[in-house]
């Protein structure tokens, strides 16, 4: 009886250990590397609205602060943004700073902005886990100015981090259009480098249609895509600083084979690669 029972208590422990670590191991969450692109356009309310106070960040879905990407001010108006102020402790590691916009700065108190996210968090350097996430917009237009502690606007646009790349266009409104998220993961299948010193990759590839461009050295040239007959379907001059992700949208093209290619005028060289869309 007691060989019995000492049997079965230590195949009960066994049991034990072994959800123990089943449930641990589903507790860890997956940490996709990656590019986030956010653009946006934000339309001027009215002709006397010519100055712009404004914050855009990175929240999870609960609320959390992540990393600041821009926050523009002036010595006097650094009340009028208490929601970025609240959340992000005034954290501005990897933020583009700047005082309050008018219609002569770059970039502009109105009209387009873009902000990349590498993915990572704000203090401690390392990848955010997969899930939802948002980005923030706050903003006050100085004339008229608003009251002391108070923005005239605060919006969110959600999208989902992880293996999976993701292209949306959220639907605006009277302020915000041109809406367009893309979170491309990288360690996509089939990562191709296109010269031997690993100057330029581009993933994932087969593609959805949202093909990642990674710079590793600064290219100024054109980017070229042509279809398997040599028809040009995309082209863009572009002037791209080393360490940067370039993101082209080709999803509007129909599944099949095609040619990046990149005239590079720093070194005269055009390179070639095949990318497939698997959309």
């Amino acid at each position: 009886m007691l060989k019995y029972m000492y049997k079965k208590s230590l195949l009960f422990f066994i049991e034990g250990a072994f959800l123990l670590l089943i449930s641990n191991i589903n507790i860890a969450t997956a940490q996709t590397d990656g590019t986030l692109t956010f653009t946006y356009t934000q339309t001027a309310p009215s002709a006397q609205a010519t100055k712009n106070i404004m914050a855009v960040w990175i929240e999870d879905n609960a609320g959390t602060f992540i990393k600041t990407k821009m926050r523009y001010w002036g010595g006097s108006t650094t009340d009028h943004l208490p929601s970025w102020v609240s959340n992000s402790a005034s954290n501005l590691i990897d933020a583009t700073t700047g005082a309050t916009r008018t219609a002569s700065t770059s970039p502009t108190a109105f009209g387009s902005k873009t902000i990349n996210w590498d993915g990572k968090g704000a203090v401690s350097g390392l990848t955010s886990p997969d899930g939802v996430y948002k980005v923030m917009i706050e903003s006050s237009y100085c004339t008229p100015e608003p009251a002391n502690g108070q923005h005239w606007l605060l919006t969110s646009f959600s999208f989902t981090k992880g293996a999976t790349a993701v292209h949306i266009t959220p639907t605006g409104d009277a302020n915000f259009s041109g809406i367009t998220i893309d979170w491309v993961p990288t360690g996509g299948v089939g990562i191709q480098t296109i010269n031997e010193d690993g100057g330029v990759s581009i993933y994932p590839n087969p593609s959805n249609g949202i093909v990642n461009i990674d710079v590793k050295h600064a290219l100024s040239g054109t980017i070229r895509v042509e279809n398997i007959i040599g028809a040009i379907i995309y082209e863009e001059k572009v002037d791209i600083s080393n360490s940067k992700v370039k993101i082209i949208d080709l999803s509007k093209f129909a599944n099949g084979t095609y040619f990046v290619k990149i005239q590079d005028n720093n070194t005269n060289k055009e390179q070639e690669i095949k990318v497939v869309l698997n959309k």
